[in-house]
């Protein structure tokens, strides 16, 4: 990824109407610069860093990966609907008392009819990778896709950081925190949907980060070369900017959209969010290139792109994912459209208007979902870890050099990190406003599509686990005040000793407040007491 050198947000630069003059000096280079500022090269440090930190995050995911070695809280549905996959392509039911056999090492079961799921394919396709690979019966087998994603998310999230605030530092300590943090490793280390969805979204995120740069790079030397023509550009060339043609990185996170929709729904927002993101983007660069009708030219030039990059190849790879259900006759709801003719609708083919009904199903029961859940915690209680789901505790059968032990599973992010990054983002939002900074602008929209929509529900059961998809984007948010901490390297020697001292000690204490806390998110067999100590909040509890 390119980068830049500020680690604080820079003024908004002042357009430079070149277009006024088709003999401007103003070149390639020149117009780069403007466009994406200074570039900078952390040669070995710009890989070494993030995959150092992403090592970290691997060791913290894998080791002990199978504890416990039972299936636990939601992976009773997406395990076995993996599992089932791996058999017939699609879900089957789950005989009863066949969870015994499963978690003994014997998953030679013999599956039900077809069953009614109401979650798209693709994250349960990813936990059935690693069982195919390892054994449908090992708990290292359905967690490894999990973990997997989760490091290569950290991976994802160093490098977006240093592109982002041109530090290596500061990619590197954004994907350390990451790392560390109890939320994130809790979901890489468990077979549910989430942590794939937070993976493609990421994916997406990324890939329209990348297209940002390549798109403003092409645009500057287009608009060279036009001013080299010495007046023979067009007028809509002048007015309007040129099309900056093939955006493949835009494609690409059409795609991985697509696949965070395949895995649960609550991707839409960001579908429609970074769409619009992406735009909006393009229309910075033109105005700040110093095209006359830059909207105008973005929306017709670049919109159009956009949206027939992500929005429909966003569905066309959603409705792929249905593969395993089209190819079968008799998944759940396969057959409606025969057993349910309408001569009004003949002309869409039936295993489309099966799978239609298929969904419009799902999307009322998820309407509905009202049900009482002792873990189940509003939106408003996620940013300060009001209630964390426990998603394993146990205390029979146990030895651990005490009278009581308790082996446990605790959702709870790291408090240090979640509770500065909730303050963060009062921080990024004053700078958005203030600045139109794109990088908060970013950041924000990842947190908002991500976590905005749950408001809309006050009456639906809803879980903290949830916020795993937006985590990425709180991290962020807190390295931007970092970076704000640290300053910029023409400050003062000692505001920058102070700000490395500052920023130091904070990621030190990040690291050693999720030392404390590992033991309840990597079911280490403990002293209850211990246990309780770690339990901060009785509401988490």
């Amino acid at each position: 990824m390119s980068q830049t050198t500020s680690t604080v947000p820079a003024a908004r630069p002042e357009r430079q109407q070149w277009i006024a003059s088709p003999r401007s000096a103003f070149t390639e280079k020149v117009l780069r610069r403007r466009l994406l500022g200074e570039q900078l090269s952390f040669g070995m440090w710009g890989w070494l860093l993030p995959l150092l930190v992403a090592l970290i995050g691997g060791v913290l995911r894998f080791v002990r990966l199978g504890e416990p070695d039972s299936l636990v809280f939601d992976e009773t549905y997406y395990v076995k609907d993996a599992y089932s996959y791996l058999q017939s392509g699609y879900e089957r039911e789950w005989p009863e008392g066949a969870d015994e056999s499963f978690n003994a090492g014997n998953p030679g079961v013999i599956l039900g009819t077809a069953d009614y799921v109401v979650h798209p394919p693709v994250g349960k396709w990813m936990i059935a990778f690693g069982m195919a690979l390892f054994g449908a019966d090992s708990p290292f087998g359905w967690r490894f896709s999990a973990a997997v994603v989760g490091t290569i998310s950290i991976l994802i999230v160093a490098l977006i950081a240093q592109r982002l605030f041109g530090s290596a530092a500061l990619g590197a300590a954004a994907g350390l925190l990451l790392a560390v943090d109890g939320h994130h490793l809790v979901h890489s280390r468990t077979s549910l949907l989430d942590v794939f969805l937070m993976f493609w979204v990421l994916v997406g995120f990324a890939a329209l980060v990348l297209d940002r740069d390549h798109a403003r790079r092409r645009l500057a030397a287009k608009l060279a070369a036009l001013a080299r023509e010495r007046g023979r550009p067009t007028r809509d060339q002048l007015l309007y900017g040129p099309w900056l043609g093939w955006r493949p990185w835009r494609i690409a996170a059409g795609v991985a959209l697509g696949l965070a929709l395949g895995t649960k729904w609550s991707a839409l927002p960001y579908i429609a969010v970074f769409g619009l993101m992406t735009v909006l983007w393009d229309m910075g660069a033109r105005r700040t290139a110093g095209i006359k009708h830059w909207v105008r030219g973005a929306v017709v030039r670049d919109g159009l792109q956009a949206f027939a990059s992500i929005v429909p190849l966003a569905l066309v790879t959603y409705v792929a994912s249905w593969a395993g259900w089209f190819l079968s006759s008799d998944a759940y709801n396969r057959q409606w459209a025969a057993d349910n003719p309408n001569p009004a609708w003949d002309w869409v083919p039936g295993p489309l208007r099966s799978l239609a009904e298929y969904h419009r199903s799902a999307y009322s029961f998820h309407q509905g979902l009202s049900s009482e859940h002792p873990y189940e915690a509003t939106a408003w209680s996620w940013l300060v870890l009001g209630r964390p789901t426990s998603f394993h505790y146990e205390s029979e059968g146990l030895t651990c050099g005490a009278s009581d032990c308790s082996q446990a599973v605790n959702v709870v992010g790291n408090p240090i990190i979640w509770w500065a990054a909730a303050l963060s983002l009062i921080v990024v939002l004053l700078f958005w406003a203030g600045r139109r900074d794109w990088r908060a602008g970013a950041i924000l929209a990842g947190v908002a599509a991500g976590y905005l929509p749950w408001f809309l529900y006050p009456d639906r059961t809803m879980f903290f686990f949830y916020a795993i998809v937006f985590e990425p984007f709180l991290i962020l948010a807190l390295v931007y005040v970092l970076g704000l901490v640290l300053g910029r390297a023409g400050h003062p020697a000692w505001r920058r000793r102070t700000g490395i001292v500052l920023v130091g000690a904070f990621v030190t204490l990040a690291v050693l407040v999720s030392a404390f806390f590992l033991p309840i998110w990597t079911s280490e067999t403990i002293p209850y007491d211990q246990w309780r100590l770690r339990m901060w909040m009785p509401s988490w509890i």
